[in-house]
């Protein structure tokens, strides 16, 4: 009995020293349009990357999970659109870009506001419509903020030339700061989108373009959609990039490699990401009705970008199955504790209802429902 458990002690005291500190990797290689060159194919991710990428990966994950389950027993109600499968958008993206470069995105936000800085506990209150929320429980899953980070937009499209005014405030400024716009293929039609590009280009805004198409707009799949599924070449006059969205590190490659096209003046840059959600478009969704379970399950066994990552990690010693299952362990717990709190955390007030209409004002009267109920509103 001794040996064995001296035997267990020696492996899970296996010393980091044992794993291989980076190692280089072959990944896909990106369509270009309008482009000389293209991300690198050969790229180095070290053991401390691969673990960060791989924990946020699986927080991402476990948090979309638990709120589908908080769902389904009605405790968040309304607008829920799960990022679950896109996870490696997220986090390839941040990886490519500065904390101090800005992001807009579309209404499918958990996985941003999280990697954007704002924590579990906040984002789950947050989707429960509690005090402790990150939007103070007002703005729910689709309105939440952290510092550059606007938002979550619940209008189709509609942050994409919001996202070009924050890369023109970034050029005014002179600050070498970005701003990364995100949409979906659903939203690549819309005529505000093409009008942003123009201005953009005009003024050769510090401003990425982000399509992260993962093939179906609400029902509707990308073929029945877009007279040209070419999402990357139509920003025309634009150069871009068609990427693999369920590699981190081509996400990543592609991301650095824009930014570095804005920051040197030579103004935008158009990205497809090539993903895929596991969920339906919302939770209303049952996500089945316009696509098989099999073609599903084909994207979760072939091309999970968590388990890609884990694979690479495992097969290149970088990491062992028990340091992984740790950080699982952990990430759960991270989750069922900021669950709880989203349960149990109170509602806000009803006289809060109308604060924070304005950033820097005096108190002011607001009309309620009818013009004899009088609100107040507090800075």
């Amino acid at each position: 009995w001794f040996c064995l458990k001296t035997s267990a002690a020696v492996v899970s005291a296996r010393t980091y020293a044992d794993f291989t500190t980076e190692a280089t990797f072959e990944i896909k290689k990106c369509d270009i349009h309008k482009l000389d060159e293209a991300p690198a194919t050969q790229v180095v991710m070290t053991r401390e990357e691969g673990l960060q990428y791989y924990r946020t990966m699986q927080t991402i994950r476990r948090m979309e999970l638990k709120a589908d389950q908080l769902y389904k027993q009605k405790i968040i109600r309304g607008f829920c659109h799960l990022y679950d499968g896109q996870e490696a958008c997220a986090v390839g993206i941040e990886a490519g870009i500065n904390l101090t470069d800005h992001l807009i995105t579309a209404y499918r936000a958990h996985g941003y506001t999280y990697t954007r800085g704002g924590t579990v506990k906040e984002i789950m209150a947050e989707l429960t419509g509690r005090r402790g929320g990150i939007a103070k429980g007002k703005g729910g899953s689709m309105h939440m903020y952290t510092k550059h980070f606007y938002g979550g937009n619940g209008i189709v499209g509609a942050q994409v030339p919001l996202g070009a005014g924050v890369a023109l405030a970034c050029k005014y400024l002179g600050n070498n700061e970005l701003c990364v716009s995100l949409y979906g293929d659903g939203a690549a039609n819309q005529g505000q989108i093409f009008e942003t590009y123009n201005m953009a280009a005009l003024w050769k805004l510090p401003a990425i373009f982000i399509c992260e198409n993962n093939r179906y707009g609400m029902g509707t799949s990308v073929e029945r959609a877009a007279a040209s599924t070419d999402y990357y070449k139509r920003g025309d006059f634009i150069p871009g990039l068609r990427v693999d969205g369920m590699d981190v590190l081509c996400v990543r490659e592609a991301t650095k490699f824009a930014a570095d096209h804005c920051r040197s003046g030579k103004g935008p840059m158009l990205m497809e990401l090539q993903t895929y959600r596991y969920h339906g478009h919302s939770m209303s969704d049952p996500g089945v009705s316009y696509r098989t379970r099999e073609e599903i399950q084909e994207v979760r066994g072939k091309s999970d970008p968590i388990s890609m990552l884990k694979d690479r990690m495992l097969s290149n010693n970088m990491a062992s199955i028990e340091e992984l299952k740790e950080i699982d362990v952990a990430v759960r717990k991270e989750i069922e504790d900021a669950a709880q709190f989203a349960t149990t955390d109170p509602e806000p007030p009803l006289e809060e209802l109308c604060n924070h209409i304005f950033y820097n004002n005096p108190a002011l009267e607001v009309r309620g429902t009818n013009p004899w109920t009088k609100l107040k509103s507090v800075s």
